[in-house]
């Protein structure tokens, strides 16, 4: 958890180096968010929402008849956690695992599971004025599943992930609550 505090603490750090001379109040509300690298594209998610990143291990228990994406299940600390590959996922070619690459453990009402990313690039605030709709994107990933594309100063994209969507959360708690 003292990476999570860690990461929650840098992006209060940074959110005014992009707007050292504007006002802070007109730029909107501030998002903070995790940023992660999949093939040469950049992602976010919130980042109250990231439990903790770790190396990926050297072995993840394959699950018989899974999903290609499902990439496994892992030990963390007594917790059987649930691996998904990203880049399958949202339907990118698949690129092969370097040093940098990493599992963000995600823990959304109370169901936790991790992603595997290329590599984790930093915790960055995002105001309102900075993003626009993803209806506006051109890309192969599905849109439905990307909630706001982030236009930061430095003028790269980032795309800001629905995780709720894309692992239909809402429908796996409904089904356990049955």
């Amino acid at each position: 958890m003292a990476e999570v505090k860690d990461l929650k603490n840098a992006g209060s750090e940074t959110k005014n180096q992009d707007f050292k001379d504007m006002d802070v109040e007109s730029l909107g509300e501030e998002h903070i968010n995790l940023v992660f690298m999949l093939g040469n594209e950049n992602f976010g998610v919130d980042v109250n929402i990231v439990s903790e990143i770790v190396r990926v291990p050297s072995f993840i228990t394959r699950v018989p008849n899974a999903p290609m994406y499902i990439k496994g299940v892992m030990n963390l600390r007594g917790n059987i956690v649930p691996v998904f590959d990203m880049q399958l996922k949202i339907g990118m070619i698949q690129s092969p695992l370097t040093e940098e690459a990493r599992i963000i453990v995600l823990s959304i009402k109370e169901v936790m599971f991790g992603i595997i990313v290329n590599s984790v690039t930093e915790v960055r605030t995002i105001y309102d004025t900075q993003l626009e709709p993803a209806t506006k994107l051109s890309s192969s990933v599905d849109k439905r599943h990307i909630l706001w594309v982030a236009k930061p100063a430095d003028e790269r994209l980032i795309l800001l992930l629905d995780v709720s969507s894309l692992f239909e959360l809402d429908q796996i708690l409904q089904e356990d609550s049955e």
